[in-house]
Order: structure tokens, then C-alpha cells, then sequence
């Protein structure tokens, strides 16, 4: 049987305990996927895996807590699902993990750029074992998948989810790139250089918070600093020095919780390259704290505990 043949009989044989399995099936287009809430057999006929399954089904899991639901993942996002559980943001008694070994997924951003014409002309759409054959406004377009894949799967050490109740496909031998080119020419730049760029990017920000909704681990979206107005911290002036407090604040409180999965920077609309403010913070965390998100469970996020010490930091040899 196919990997999508034995993920739908893994999810038929739990389905009955369920209020439901959060999966994907075909979006607006060929081209797009979209989260798929299982809830019958007739369901499953819907439901797709592949390159455009590219959402991590992880961020609705806090909106079921309580209800005992399924959730398939990718390597990546099992590791939001480690760390929410590692929070006590979700019980694992009420958590059954349909668990992928993924060959990546596509980036949207790029496979707009590689196009011939406007992608919302989208006709049809061929997956290949190592392309993708677009045809959009009457032209057809094949893009290898290598070229378009999502950074964060060009860097990937998880391709198969870490914990699972059901474990899908054939696993990987994962060899990660050291680092993504993009991050590294970002910080090869002066501080000055960095400070034009954010200028120049942050002005393009409608603050529309499909960051702050697609991430997993932005769970306090009804008590958001961003609408607080004592005290204000952020106006609502769509200026790119409010629009980059915004991302800073988003950042902090994902310092030792962000586990990479790219999705602040999917939903953006305006293609705003997050994951470089994201990435710096986490290899931060990493070099002091020596942690990295989602990686294990049963840990601490360095920031959610207290030291009088800590290890990696001297505090008392100025």
C-alpha cells in the first residue's frame, strides 16, 4: 500500500475514539492544501499527504484542549507537538499523533517566483518523484522540487516525526545542510546594513498577526501584548519601527519555545523573511542554554525556569 493508503487505515482504526483527525486536503487550487478536520470515513476520501501538505497541523491542537482529537505531522511538526506538551498545553492522554516520514514540502514564495504568470490562474498540477509540473494561465511550468523545497527542509535533521502513535512511510537517514545561504549572508551584514533592511521590510508589514495565529506556540492570542492597552506597548501606527517592536516581542517570547517550522513566514502576505530573526534567536538559546525546542520530551524551556547560576553565563566576572 501507498504511505497515503496506510496513513488512512492507521486513522480509520482510531477514528471512533476521536472527536476528529486534523489533516489536509486540496485547497482553493491545485496548487494549495488546507487543513482537513476528519470526523467520518467519507472524510478520509479527502485527505491528501505530500510536497503541498505544507501547514503544520499542530497550531490547532491548543483549540481541542480537552477533547481528545488526532493530529497527522510531519518530523518538523512533531516537534511543536513536543513542546506544547512540554509546556502543559496539551495533554498527551488526549493527543493520538499520525506521524510521517516526509520528503519536504514546497515553498509557496518560490514556486511564485518560478512561474510564468500569475499563480492565481492555477489550472492543474503534477507531483513527480522529484518535480512539479504546473500549468498556470494555459502555460505549463516544471519546477524541480529541489529548487523550490522550503528552506527549513534544506537544514532538516527531524524528516520523520519524533514521537507518534503511528508512524507512516519508510524512515530517513537525515543529513542536514549546516546552515540556510540566506541566513548567512544576513548576518555577514553591518549593523547598519541590518538596520536598512529591517527599515525597508518592516515597511511593507500590515500587521495583519498571521504570524502571531499560524504559530503553534502564540497561544495568548485573547491577552496579546500587541492589543494591550495597559500598558501599550505597541500603537497602532503602521510604522516599521512599531512593526519590528511587534516582531521583537514576538521573538522574546519565543526564545527556547520556536521550533523552526516556518509558518510565521508562509502565512505572511507580504513575504517577510521572519525565520532570519527566528533562527538567530534559537542558535542564541543554543549557544548559552544549550537547547533546542521540541527536540525531546520532558524539558524545560530555558526561559520558563530559574537558576541562581546559569552554566553558560558569567554573571559575576565582569
Amino acid at each position: 500500500m501507498s504511505q497515503l493508503d496506510d496513513l488512512k487505515t492507521a486513522i480509520k482504526s482510531r477514528l471512533g475514539d476521536l472527536e476528529c483527525v486534523i489533516g489536509w486536503e486540496q485547497g482553493y487550487d491545485p496548487l494549495h492544501a488546507t487543513p482537513l478536520f476528519i470526523r467520518s470515513e467519507a472524510d478520509l476520501d479527502r485527505l491528501i499527504i505530500g510536497p503541498l501538505a505544507v501547514h503544520n497541523l499542530a497550531t490547532y491542537l491548543t483549540g481541542w484542549k480537552g477533547k481528545k482529537v488526532g493530529v497527522v505531522v510531519k518530523g518538523c511538526d512533531s516537534k511543536s507537538v513536543i513542546e506544547l506538551l512540554n509546556e502543559k498545553l496539551v495533554s498527551r492522554d488526549d493527543v493520538v499523533i499520525f506521524g510521517l516520514c516526509c520528503d519536504g514540502v514546497v515553498s509557496q514564495r518560490k514556486i511564485r517566483k518560478a512561474l510564468p504568470a500569475d499563480p492565481g490562474f492555477v489550472e492543474s498540477v503534477e507531483i513527480g518523484a522529484d518535480s512539479l509540473k504546473v500549468t498556470v494561465a494555459g502555460q505549463a511550468a516544471t519546477l524541480r522540487l529541489a529548487d523550490v523545497q522550503a528552506d527549513k527542509c534544506l537544514v532538516c535533521d527531524t524528516p520523520d516525526a519524533i514521537v507518534s502513535d503511528f508512524l507512516i512511510g519508510k524512515a530517513h537517514t537525515p543529513a542536514p545542510a549546516p546552515s540556510l545561504k540566506c541566513q548567512d549572508e544576513f548576518e555577514a551584514k553591518s549593523d547598519a546594513e541590518k538596520f536598512a533592511f529591517w527599515q525597508e521590510t518592516m515597511g511593507r508589514c500590515i500587521r495583519c498577526y498571521a504570524c502571531r495565529n499560524a504559530c503553534p506556540m502564540c497561544v495568548c492570542r485573547d491577552y496579546c501584548i500587541a492589543t494591550s492597552r495597559e500598558p501599550l506597548w505597541v500603537s497602532q501606527e503602521n510604522l516599521p519601527s512599531e512593526n519590528m517592536m511587534f516582531q521583537m516581542i514576538h521573538v522574546s517570547h519565543l526564545a527556547g519555545r520556536c521550533t523552526e517550522c516556518g509558518e510565521c513566514e508562509r502565512a505572511c502576505p507580504v513575504d517577510i523573511p521572519l525565520m532570519l530573526l527566528r533562527r538567530y534567536m534559537n542558535k542564541q538559546v543554543k549557544d548559552v542554554f544549550q537547547h533546542e525546542a521540541g527536540k525531546a520530551l520532558d524539558q524545560t524551556p530555558p526561559l520558563l525556569t530559574f537558576k541562581v547560576e546559569e552554566e553558560r553565563i558569567n554573571e559575576r566576572g565582569w
